[in-house]
């Protein structure tokens, strides 16, 4: 297992790096936004970091399962090294070679469309990626209920064996030898959304910390000069607030209610955003940003997605949660909304299914 141990290394030193990076190259001004960032990725690697000390501590998982974690782990962060070292190596040969090509007009001219862009179309532009992730991962979820089902008579791997997240990590931190039995319950699919968007925030991480040193090359940073705004520009594209808050939401709760969290960020959000824009005529006094008329329509959005995904009680809960976090950011709060509404929602999950052991049920699932 020694080979392994490397692997273990390299998260641990590579977690640190990103930790460090996220503080360093973050926008100061936006404590809240820095606080729950850092606090999301600390969390994350934290509960990865003693899963899989907890796995070397069963033989049994030796032969296929630390193998196959330890490299679902590490090898993102190789990889994504791997491109920084290559881009930024081809961005020097570039700046030697054509050292006297000036590009600055072809940016500042692709920065003046930008700027003429209507804020309807800006905001398009930036919530249809959230919205295909959505629909793609449901696709996903709903063919391969149908496949299993089919080929199997039920849907194991599809949904977890028990949903109280809180609880299960409770067992494998408390009982002796419970982690595989714990790994396991949780199924195939858990793991699918967790890998994804682990892979997907290390990809966002490395495209910001490089866009901000300018020194290193990504194959993403152009489209920053494309998608980001002069705001975004300072601080970081919502694109990784984005993909930080659902790594965590797909970590620590099950898949459906993941699923419901995912579309409340992007769905709902839409909703809100485009008929805010649209027909927004009655401002929020705190928040002239944002209209009643959007908030109506992402409540409306919000609940009957809830009530499809995880029952119409937590429907209640959540809708109302997102209705708070919507109207509070990012005034008088100054923090994303995408990183709140994943990280809110996820909090008040784990704490009320766990202390009031209230659990959901998918009411779509009664029609496959």
């Amino acid at each position: 297992m020694t080979e392994f141990f490397y692997w273990f290394l390299l998260m641990i030193i590579s977690y640190f790096i990103v930790l460090f990076s996220y503080m360093h190259f973050s926008y100061k001004k936006e404590v809240l936004n820095n606080f729950l960032g850092f606090g999301a990725l600390f969390l994350t690697f934290l509960i990865i970091i003693i899963v899989v000390l907890l796995m070397f501590q069963d033989a049994t998982l030796y032969l296929t399962t630390i193998p196959i974690f330890t490299l679902s782990f590490g090898l993102p962060l190789l990889i994504i090294g791997a491109i920084i070292l290559i881009s930024s190596f081809m961005l020097f040969s570039f700046k030697k070679i054509f050292k006297n090509k000036d590009l600055s007009k072809f940016w500042s001219l692709l920065e003046e469309k930008q700027n003429k862009r209507s804020k309807l179309r800006s905001d398009t532009y930036r919530k249809i990626p959230h919205v295909l992730t959505f629909l793609g991962l449901f696709l996903v979820w709903y063919l391969g209920v149908i496949i299993v089902k089919d080929l199997t008579g039920s849907i194991s791997g599809m949904i977890p064996e028990e949903n109280n997240m809180v609880l299960l990590f409770l067992t494998i931190m408390t009982v002796p030898n419970s982690i595989s039995t714990v790994l396991f319950s949780l199924g195939w699919f858990y793991y699918l959304l967790f890998f994804f968007f682990y892979g997907f925030c290390l990809i966002m991480l490395a495209n910001e910390f490089t866009r901000k040193t300018k020194s290193l090359g990504f194959p993403f940073n152009f489209l920053c000069n494309i998608i980001l705004c002069g705001e975004e520009k300072r601080s970081y594209g919502t694109y990784l607030f984005f993909a930080i808050g659902q790594m965590v939401a797909a970590l620590i709760t099950p898949p459906m209610v993941f699923l419901t969290i995912l579309g409340m960020s992007s769905l709902a959000d839409l909703a809100t955003s485009q008929v805010g824009i649209r027909y927004g005529q009655n401002k929020i006094k705190w928040n002239n940003d944002k209209s009643w008329q959007g908030a109506i329509a992402g409540i409306i959005a919000c609940f009957i997605l809830c009530t499809l995904f995880i029952g119409i009680y937590w429907a209640f809960i959540f809708t109302f949660a997102f209705f708070i976090f919507d109207v509070l950011t990012n005034k008088p709060f100054n923090v994303s909304d995408n990183l709140l509404i994943p990280l809110g929602s996820s909090l008040i999950f784990l704490f009320i299914r766990y202390l009031f052991n209230f659990d959901y049920y998918t009411i779509i699932l009664t029609w496959i």
